[in-house]
């Protein structure tokens, strides 16, 4: 399964992504996660998009691009992948499927959710940016400019999977199980799921 999900910052694809992963037993491919150790580990890399994502601002296309496809070219994801937070243009979209080759994408899920529910969601997670454990990159200011961001250039992503035949959307102000029972109610009309319906988590 090569799963990609989509939707905007506090939409909720990590939480699902990971339990996708679990399930299928393909890794989950989060940028922000994969970059951030990058960062973490003082690489070139780390150095060069550190300063980007404390400001909020995203990665630009060619650096993410090549970051996505060296990390599919390793072998724990030669049998499938869940994607979150890659692609978020046109132009990444087009760099995945060249990464990809003869391979394509199981599916593509959009998790949609009302713009102020979002806010809240985001003004939420900034107000634990100072506990424990809590990413840098999460204060009010640098989660409402990534939610900006994400509202200006992802949102042509939805017609390009769209015309591709890919494209599923579904509430992402949901419970988390019932939005998690309506994505595998589409993976196996769409055969991204080889194995009978699973009791729920």
């Amino acid at each position: 399964m090569r799963l990609v999900l989509l939707g905007p910052p506090g939409a909720g694809k990590g939480t699902q992504a990971k339990r996708l992963a679990e399930r299928h037993h393909v890794p989950h491919l989060s940028t922000g996660d994969i970059l951030r150790s990058e960062v973490k580990a003082s690489s070139e890399l780390g150095r060069q998009v550190d300063s980007k994502m404390r400001a909020g601002e995203l990665i630009d296309d060619d650096t993410i691009s090549s970051v996505v496809a060296s990390r599919l070219a390793q072998p724990d994801a030669a049998h499938g992948f869940i994607l979150d937070g890659y692609p978020r243009t046109i132009r990444q979209a087009n760099a995945l499927e060249g990464a990809l080759g003869s391979q394509s994408l199981t599916a593509v899920v959009e998790l949609m959710i009302d713009e102020g529910e979002l806010f809240a969601r985001v003004e939420a997670r900034a107000r634990v940016a100072g506990s424990a454990g809590a990413r840098a990159d999460d204060n009010s200011v640098t989660l409402r400019k990534r939610l900006v961001a994400f509202i200006k250039e992802s949102q042509p992503l939805s017609a390009f999977y769209e015309g591709r035949g890919l494209l599923f959307k579904t509430d992402g102000s949901a419970p988390v199980e019932e939005i998690a029972a309506t994505i595998d109610d589409h993976l196996r009309t769409c055969g991204g799921a080889n194995h009978p319906r699973l009791p729920k988590l």
